[in-house]
């Protein structure tokens, strides 16, 4: 399983949340306490949100804790809105275009999970998407493809909320159909530029950790695991649950 952050707040510099908290993520690609995986060294990324409607995006295939231009961009880029993810891969290769975050337009998104039985899945939900969407898929991770069927929900007119909900509905259903046993997990976080949407799902009730907490007077965070020895101050999200963050604050409600 991967492990992920996301921030929305005043502007800070990544390196704040990402590599000095005393259990930060890039500890966390080394040793994460809440993971069936307790090493996520099959790629990184960071993705942040500056003075231009589209994101910046840093992926790299080597583990986090030994690239010295990680610490040097998260020790050099500030952002009101950023992601991190280190990946322990599931399946698909460890390539640059299989890490996270993933980015279409103005959206970042992020995964932690899985699509049971995805081999038997992928084609099928492949055909789901447009050409302009599937032209955009670089790799081959579920993440990915969720991502993109997302977003085609979304160009639709549906909020990220019913976009979200819709595909885990297809999904789980076209899974029952082929019979498939194994799990859809769905530990994810997605932005637009302004806000963080969070996702706590899973068919099978065990569902992958996603905490939220506050930084400092204004900032919020959703962690895959708290950053801090213990959980004083982080607040696990309930399973089957989507949390808004936004500048106003942050507001959750269930995911129908």
């Amino acid at each position: 399983m991967c492990r992920f952050l996301a921030y929305l707040g005043p502007s800070i510099f990544l390196d704040e949340l990402v590599c000095t908290p005393r259990h930060s993520l890039v500890r966390q690609s080394l040793r994460a306490d809440e993971a069936k995986a307790v090493t996520n060294g099959d790629g990184f990324g960071i993705g942040w949100y500056g003075e231009r409607e589209h994101p910046g995006i840093y992926r790299e295939v080597m583990p986090a804790w030994s690239d010295e231009n990680l610490l040097a961009l998260c020790g050099n880029v500030r952002s009101g809105l950023f992601f991190a993810h280190v990946r322990a891969a599931t399946g698909t290769g460890i390539a640059r275009q299989n890490c996270h975050p993933f980015h279409y337009g103005p959206y970042l998104f992020m995964h932690n999970g899985q699509i049971g039985g995805y081999g038997q899945l992928r084609r099928s939900l492949e055909s789901r998407l447009p050409d302009h969407l599937y032209a955009h898929r670089k790799g081959a991770t579920d993440s990915e493809l969720l991502f993109l069927m997302i977003v085609n929900h979304i160009e639709r007119g549906e909020t990220i909320a019913q976009a979200v909900s819709q595909v885990l509905h297809e999904t789980q259903a076209m899974m029952q159909v082929l019979r498939i046993s194994q799990p859809l997990r769905f530990s994810a976080a997605l932005a637009d530029g302004k806000a963080v949407h969070a996702f706590r799902f899973s068919s099978d009730l065990h569902a992958p950790t996603l905490y939220l907490h506050r930084h400092g007077e204004q900032g919020q965070v959703i962690a895959s695991e708290p950053l801090e020895d213990g959980h004083e101050g982080w607040e696990l999200i309930p399973q089957g649950t989507l949390v808004h963050l936004t500048a106003e604050g942050w507001r959750s409600e269930d995911l129908g």
